[in-house]
Order: structure tokens, then sequence, then C-alpha cells
């Protein structure tokens, strides 16, 4: 029986996350599966990856076959490289301590650039809102001093209104 490592679809349309699972080639995408070894959630920013990675190393020794999104998964996730360090102390070439070495040497360089992109994420965002707090007090300024002007423009119609029958009213005395 041939073996696949391989997505599972749901949810909404346009909004899909999915189940990785093991299942038999001839089911269907989304039908009888063997083993679910994880989900993936590319919605999120940076997509949300949670692995049984123990049990997708122990499928592939067996000889399951990743899809190519899979196949993706599996190595940003480090278990290919697992594989790859467990055949080189298969060979003789490593030894268990360097093969942990190597694998901690890149985890923690992998867990440094995505904690790196989460944090130039969270910064982007607040810039965007300081940005436009900025934005928005210039626009409120604005609006202050054009109000600021009319009201002086107004007062000084009504002062002016206020003089005009004064004048008036000391002119028309003195004719009589």
């Amino acid at each position: 029986m041939a073996v696949k490592i391989r997505l599972q679809r749901h949810g909404k349309k346009n909004y899909a996350f999915f189940d990785i699972v093991v299942a038999d080639t001839r089911a269907p995408r989304d039908g009888r599966f063997i083993e679910q070894i994880g989900s993936y959630n590319p919605n999120t920013d940076p997509a949300t990856i949670v692995l049984k990675a123990d049990r997708a190393l122990a499928w592939l020794n067996v000889g399951a076959e990743p899809t190519l999104v899979c196949r993706r998964i599996l190595s940003y996730e480090g278990v290919l490289l697992r594989k790859h360090l467990n055949g080189g102390i298969a060979k003789g070439a490593l030894t268990q301590e360097q093969a942990d070495a190597k694998w901690n040497a890149w985890k923690a360089e992998k867990d440094a650039k995505v904690a790196a992109k989460k944090s130039a994420i969270t910064n982007a965002a607040i810039e965007a809102k300081k940005a436009a707090k900025a934005e928005e007090t210039k626009v409120k300024e604005a609006r202050a001093e054009a109000l600021a002007k009319k009201a002086a423009e107004l007062a000084a119609k009504q002062a002016e209104a206020a003089e005009a029958p004064a004048e008036e009213a000391a002119e028309a005395p003195a004719e009589a």
C-alpha cells in the first residue's frame, strides 16, 4: 500500500486551513486517512504550523512520500533535516552528539528568523498606527485653523456691521 503525507482541506471558501495527514494514495483528498500528524493555517502571518515531528519522521522512515507542499512544511519544521542527520548517523559519518549539535544550531537560527519576522510585523503595525495618528493630527489642526480663521472673519464682519449703524446714527443728527 502506497502512503502519502498530504494536506486535508477544511474551512470556508477563501479561508482554508489544512490538516497534515498520512493517507493511502487511493483515498480521496478529504476522505479517509491513517493518522493526523499536524495542522497548517496559512491565514495567519506567519503561517501557523503545528506538527508532531516525531510521528512525521517515523512515517518518513517507513517510506511515506510527502506531497510538494507537505515536503516544504516538513523542511520548514526541520523534519527532513532530522531524517538526513539520522541517515548520517546510520552510515557512521556523524555521531549522535554532532547530529544533535547541528540540529540545535539550525533550530536556534530558524527560531530567531521567525521571531524577527514576527517582531518586524508588529513594529510595522505600530509604525502604521503612529503614521495614521500623525496624519489625523495634521488634519485636525488644519480644521481647527480653518475654523479659527472663519470665526475671526465672522467677528470682523459683525464688528463692521455694528460700527456701520452707529456711524449712520451719528451722521443723522448732524444733518437735522
